[in-house]
């Protein structure tokens, strides 16, 4: 990496730290797929994984530029404002959609008016 040997040893420890935890985290939700049994509890360790495990990374790769070019570095925060958001938004139209397939097998194929 180019400029890492100018990294304070504070800087250097804090972005090791949370790159670690936000692979941990997202790890964690990826394992949380692989054993949750329904559809609604596998939708859930992943999504929490992948925002939180992306956030950790996100502020580390802010310390580290904002360290080694003396300014603030908030390129990031569209990244992290667009996993924020379209994350959820995401297992939330999965969900919906699941419900709906749930409803409509439920009331024979065909979804009444008042299943909807």
């Amino acid at each position: 990496m180019s400029g890492a040997a100018e990294l304070p040893a504070w800087a250097a420890l804090l972005t090791a730290t949370l790159v670690l935890i936000g692979a941990a985290v997202t790890l964690i939700g990826s394992i949380g797929l692989l054993r949750l049994g329904s559809f609604y509890e596998r939708a859930h360790a992943p999504t929490l994984g992948t925002t939180l495990g992306t956030g950790c990374i996100v502020v580390a790769s802010m310390v580290y530029f904002s360290v080694l070019q003396t300014r603030p570095v908030m390129h990031e925060l569209l990244i992290a404002i667009f996993v924020a958001v379209t994350t959820p938004v995401t297992l939330m139209l999965l969900v919906r959609a699941a419900l709906y397939r749930d409803r409509s097998e439920d009331a024979g194929g065909i979804p009444g008016p008042d299943r909807s």
